[in-house]
C-alpha cells in the first residue's frame, strides 16, 4: 500500500490570465515529496493514492511540450519516476522542478507545458468525478469560451493526496 507523508506542507501559486492562457483564481497547490512510492510499480503507488480520494479518470505518461489547460476539469498529476521542469501559468508563469513523489493540483484553466523532462519521467494524472479532460491550446477564441466554462467546474469534494480534510479544501473554498 503507498503512503502519503504527513508533514507535507502545500506550496501555493496563483497566475494571471495573460489574455490566451486563463488560469484561475484558485491556486495551483504542489506538494513536495508527497508520495512514497514503491519501487515495484511506483505509479500504481499513486493511481492508489488518488483513487483511495475520489480522483479517478486516471493515466500514466508524461506531460505535453506545448503550453496547453484544461477549462472543464481540475487535474492531479503525480510524478512517479524521473523529474522534470514545469511552466505552470501560461508563458509568463513560473518553472517549477518536479520529482518522484511530487503532486501538482492543477484548478481548471491553469497552463502548463513540459519544458525538459528525464528519460524516464512518468507521471499520473487523475480527475474529480464530473466532466471529461479536454485539451486546450492557447487561442483567443479557446480563452474567450474557456473564461464561460472554467467558473462553472464544480470544486472537488476532496484533496487527492489528503482526502476531504486535506489543505486543498481550505485553500480553494
Amino acid at each position: 500500500m503507498s503512503e502519503t507523508r504527513d508533514h507535507i506542507k502545500p506550496q501555493t501559486f496563483v497566475f494571471e490570465d495573460d489574455g490566451l492562457v486563463p488560469n484561475n483564481v484558485l491556486p495551483l497547490v504542489i506538494y513536495k515529496r508527497a508520495i512514497e512510492v514503491t519501487r515495484a510499480d511506483p505509479a500504481q503507488s499513486i493511481e492508489d493514492v488518488f483513487e483511495r480520494n475520489g480522483w479517478g479518470q486516471r493515466w500514466r505518461d508524461g506531460i505535453y511540450d506545448f503550453q496547453h489547460y484544461h477549462a472543464t476539469v481540475h487535474e492531479a498529476l503525480g510524478v512517479a519516476r524521473g523529474h522534470a521542469l514545469v511552466l505552470f501559468g501560461g508563458e509568463r508563469g513560473e518553472a517549477v522542478q518536479l520529482g518522484v513523489g511530487d503532486v501538482a493540483i492543477l484548478p481548471a484553466g491553469t497552463g502548463h507545458k513540459c519544458l525538459f523532462a528525464s528519460h524516464d519521467f512518468q507521471v499520473v494524472g487523475a480527475y474529480p468525478p464530473g466532466d471529461t479532460m479536454q485539451i486546450t491550446r492557447p487561442t483567443p477564441d479557446n480563452h474567450r469560451r474557456a473564461k464561460q466554462t472554467i467558473p462553472q467546474v464544480q470544486r472537488p469534494a476532496s484533496d487527492p493526496l489528503l482526502g476531504e480534510s486535506g489543505p486543498l479544501m481550505r485553500l480553494w473554498r
